[in-house]
């Protein structure tokens, strides 16, 4: 079956065990001093750019609350 993704499946919850999850269960006992701080500057790329999409995020719903209106409300 071919499941399409749709503008709905965003306010879908998302399912468990995601990659973030998965990383923070994974030993960090094999990794050398210098894969640790390779890991980090991934990660710490990684929360930079998920921060910028929270803000795009978060400027569009203002945005467009501006324009129709808050659901809230």
């Amino acid at each position: 079956m071919v499941r399409f993704c749709t503008a709905m499946d965003d306010d879908l919850p998302r399912p468990k065990g995601d990659a973030a999850a998965a990383l923070a269960k994974e030993s960090l006992d094999p990794y050398s001093l210098a894969e640790l701080e390779e890991r980090i500057e991934l990660l710490e790329a990684e929360i930079a750019r998920i921060k910028a999409h929270r803000d795009n995020a978060a400027a569009h719903r203002q945005a467009a609350d501006a324009l129709f209106g808050s659901k809230s409300t």
